[in-house]
């Protein structure tokens, strides 16, 4: 079902020929995998102010020493609530939310949830997991993750948008009963993340969009071009976004050059500009940012952003300023 132009959240986030940008929770450079997570809601305040398009939550259901990052710790759907209920108007985004792990009905009575408490605002990255740590605790075969990803979205688009649905998938049956509420909209907007144990051509078929990881300009205007030809073969007429996430330690001079730091850079301002306009022009549509190994402090950070950076890319809706 294609995602209609009337989505606030989406609609917010992703237009043809557009970029945006959102931050990623935490909001705060930390040491190790675990972050303080103080003053998060009001930093999450000052994004929506600062205009950003997003507000992503991560899913990281257990923590794994040896892979070093659990995000958010807060349960995504328990966090949304918290966050949901303290802004007004910018997206909330999952990246990403592990399908395997997760029961179909869960996920959809807790998105058609945020979704309809928002106001529409909910837009879900969703993926197959890379942590292979996680999945004995779950009682679930890693190996089987891309199969159980595929009937877990199935089972979650029937319940969340046909009433009294009958439904018959090796993760449960449902008939006779319906999931409430339903999403607001009728839809609730999923990106798969990287490929999730998937072919690129059914991605382009079931997904609304595509969140992938930060590479090279020439890689990534590659896979853009892939996908926008996968997406007009097998859902002509329907914009679907691509989206990516980069990790930005923003220098104190504006104009410093960009140093390599994990899936990002350390780079002035100016640098950073440069960047999200390389990006926009071989087609991404946003960029979620984490500022984990940020040397500046997350407030100091997104205000300069939000002064210096944003008016070029506003979030959908909003004025922009002259490239």
């Amino acid at each position: 079902m294609a995602v209609t132009k009337t989505h606030p959240g989406f609609r917010r986030m992703f237009a043809p020929g557009r970029l945006t940008v959102g931050m990623l929770f935490p909001i705060e450079a930390y040491k190790g995998d675990v972050p303080l997570m103080q003053g998060q809601v009001e930093l999450a305040q000052l994004v929506e102010r600062l205009g950003f398009a997003a507000l992503w939550f991560r899913d990281v259901p257990l923590r794994d020493p040896d892979f070093g990052d659990v995000g958010q710790i807060y349960d995504p759907w328990v966090y949304l609530g918290l966050i949901l209920a303290q802004t007004q108007d910018i997206a909330l985004a999952t990246g990403s939310i592990i399908l395997p792990l997760r029961h179909p009905l869960h996920i959809a009575k807790a998105a058609a949830s945020v979704d309809r408490l928002s106001g529409g605002r909910l837009v879900m990255g969703i993926a197959s997991g890379d942590r292979p740590a996680e999945y004995p605790a779950f009682a679930v075969d890693f190996a089987t993750r891309g199969e159980r990803f595929r009937d877990t979205l199935r089972y979650f688009r029937a319940a969340t948008e046909a009433e009294f649905p009958a439904i018959e998938t090796p993760l449960g049956r449902l008939d006779g009963l319906d999931l409430l509420p339903k999403p607001s909209a009728g839809h609730i907007p999923v990106l798969v993340t990287g490929h999730s144990q998937q072919e690129l051509p059914w991605i382009a078929e079931h997904a609304d969009g595509w969140l992938y990881y930060p590479r090279s300009i020439s890689r990534q205007e590659q896979s853009i071009k892939e996908w926008r030809e996968l997406t007009r073969r097998y859902c002509p007429g329907t914009f679907k976004p691509f989206a990516q996430s980069l990790y930005v330690d923003l220098a104190d001079d504006p104009n410093a050059a960009p140093e390599p730091i994990h899936l990002g850079f350390k780079m002035g301002r100016n640098l950073l500009i440069d960047l999200l306009r390389q990006l926009r022009e071989v087609g991404v549509n946003h960029v979620a940012i984490n500022l984990k190994y940020s040397s500046r402090p997350a407030a100091e950070v997104l205000d300069e952003i939000g002064r210096e950076v944003l008016p070029l890319f506003p979030a959908n809706g909003a004025a922009e300023a002259a490239p």
